[in-house]
């Protein structure tokens, strides 16, 4: 199966979503659409989603509603913020894209203008209360790519609470680099790996499938295409798959990230291993960002990659 897991629907019901998905729905226009509407957001206490346009010298964040302005002020930008244990350029950060926050009342600026007070970290924290603590490990939840790092892949869990997926997580396949797999805004499923007090970290290589399952899409005798990993003294690795490689004879003139088109020569389950034999090679930088998902819902607790034959054991369990 592929596709994005929507908890209750693309947005889930509480608008506890990654910050973007609420921005563009009815009920979200509507909310932001008047100074009155934006008065009925207080007293329903639903979080809502507006444009950053500005973060100021003092690090608030200015929002746009075309009929007024809206502050987010610097200590509730973020949870974490006012404590020094998040950083301020996850407020810099959110210039130019939708902010998810909680309508808190109103002022007057400066120049006595009518500005709606907001709080993104009061939106947070509910998520963290009624979404992210409740999730436990081996939970299957739907996340947005936020930001890329050689370590891994920052997601939102919802209203902008981060989590990462460690580089080694997000395939059995080794990468060179997050972006081998996601690009920025990339709705994905992913599991929960671990839980430590407020910090969740997540896996994404366990809804991919095993050896067995990505094997039985290939044929001996086929020729097919293929992304080259790793180029080792003994052998070229060569991706079929986000969770299957090969192993090719050597060849000159091979590069990692290179594209290929390889000749399956045998498949061996007990060794869990692909034999290929490496047709041609090109420069093409095609990247396919759409994953099959074999399980894209509900709880995992246990994942084993390795085939019964095989004397190696791979394997996840989410305790």
């Amino acid at each position: 199966m592929s596709g994005f897991l929507h908890d209750k629907g693309l947005c889930r019901a509480e608008g506890f979503c990654p910050e973007g998905e609420l921005f563009c729905t009815d009920e979200n226009k509507y909310a932001v659409s008047s100074r009155e509407t934006l008065e009925e957001c207080i007293a329903s206490n639903r979080p809502v989603e507006a444009p950053c346009i500005v973060c100021d010298t003092r690090h608030n964040l200015i929002i746009d509603f075309g009929f007024m302005k809206g502050m987010i002020p610097r200590t509730e930008g973020a949870i974490g913020i006012e404590e020094g244990v998040t950083r301020d350029i996850a407020l810099i950060s959110r210039v130019n894209k939708p902010v998810c926050f909680k309508v808190t009342g109103f002022a007057k600026d400066s120049f006595g203008r009518d500005t709606a007070m907001l709080s993104r970290k009061a939106a947070q924290i509910e998520c963290m209360q009624n979404y992210v603590n409740p999730l436990k490990t081996g939970d299957i939840a739907g996340v947005k790519i936020t930001h890329l790092e050689q370590f891994g892949a920052f997601v939102d869990l919802g209203c902008g609470v981060p989590s990462l997926i460690p580089i080694d997580a997000i395939s059995v396949s080794r990468i060179s680099h997050p972006a081998d797999r996601f690009y920025i805004g990339q709705k994905i499923n992913a599991v929960v790996k671990s839980k430590e007090f407020d910090k969740i970290t997540l896996s994404h290589k366990e809804l991919l499938g095993t050896w067995a399952e990505n094997a039985a899409n290939f044929t001996v005798g086929e020729t097919v295409a293929g992304i080259i990993r790793s180029v080792e003294n003994y052998g070229i690795f060569v991706e079929l798959t986000p969770n299957l490689a090969g192993l090719a004879e050597l060849r000159e003139n091979v590069k990692v990230n290179q594209q290929a088109s390889v000749y399956i020569k045998a498949i061996i389950p007990e060794k869990m291993k692909i034999k290929l034999i490496i047709v041609d090679i090109c420069d093409y930088s095609y990247i396919n960002h759409t994953y099959d998902y074999f399980v894209d819902s509900g709880h995992m607790n246990k994942w084993v990659y390795s085939t019964p034959e095989s004397d190696k054991l791979i394997m996840s369990e989410f305790n």
